[in-house]
């Protein structure tokens, strides 16, 4: 796990460091593509955010970090949906989808809560690699039965990628049928049905953190 510490999550204080280590951690990742590589970017405060407060600081920090991915040109993920309500969606950052759980000290679900406010980003081809490989139900289930022995019921709000929107997740609280994730995308470029170019990430131009 590659690591970031920031200041504030509900700031922009640090959005232009985090987002070249994360591209730095994409470029290392495509050289070296182990299985269960994650980039976590942990906050100092604030320490006592409601799970709504958490959930507007995550997705300003996704807005601003995707808007910089975009404004360098680098591609959008051709494997997932731009829109948040997509079954399909997912957050794209120098060509390579993420799914991003968050964790703080207010969260209910007891496998959401941590001294600080955490950002985790989890590769999606990790994900695809687990199912080609057929170990990604075994280790789906695994993770259900923990959560279950810890909270005493498994998350109502865990769903696999296709079947409902993951931006529901992203957070960890509760949401019901009429929650609007509040991300604005960002539109792929279509050029004569091209190929997607993922290779835009150049490592040796960002700071390594």
């Amino acid at each position: 796990m590659k690591i970031v510490v920031a200041r504030d999550i509900t700031s922009g204080w640090d959005d232009m460091r985090i987002y070249p280590a994360l591209l730095a951690f994409i470029a290392r990742y495509r050289e070296t593509p182990d299985l269960f590589q994650s980039f976590a970017v942990v906050f100092e405060g604030p320490g006592r955010l409601t799970e709504e407060q958490f959930e507007d600081a995550l997705w300003e920090r996704a807005q601003s970090l995707s808007d910089k991915d975009s404004w360098l040109g680098q591609p959008y993920d051709e494997s997932v949906a731009t829109e948040p309500d997509n079954p399909h969606f997912s957050l794209s950052f120098g060509g390579e989808a993420f799914f991003v759980v968050g964790l703080h000290p207010g969260a209910s679900r007891p496998a959401r809560q941590f001294s600080s406010p955490v950002l985790v980003f989890n590769l999606h081809a990790q994900f695809e690699r687990l199912r080609a490989e057929g170990r990604y139900e075994k280790l789906r289930s695994s993770i259900l039965q923990r959560d279950e022995a810890l909270a005493g019921s498994i998350n109502p709000m865990l769903a696999r990628h296709g079947e409902t929107s993951e931006a529901r997740q992203y957070s960890g609280r509760h949401v019901d049928s009429e929650w609007r994730c509040p991300f604005n995308p960002r539109k792929k470029p279509v050029e004569d049905g091209a190929a997607p170019q993922r290779e835009a990430v150049h490592p040796f131009e960002l700071p390594l953190l």
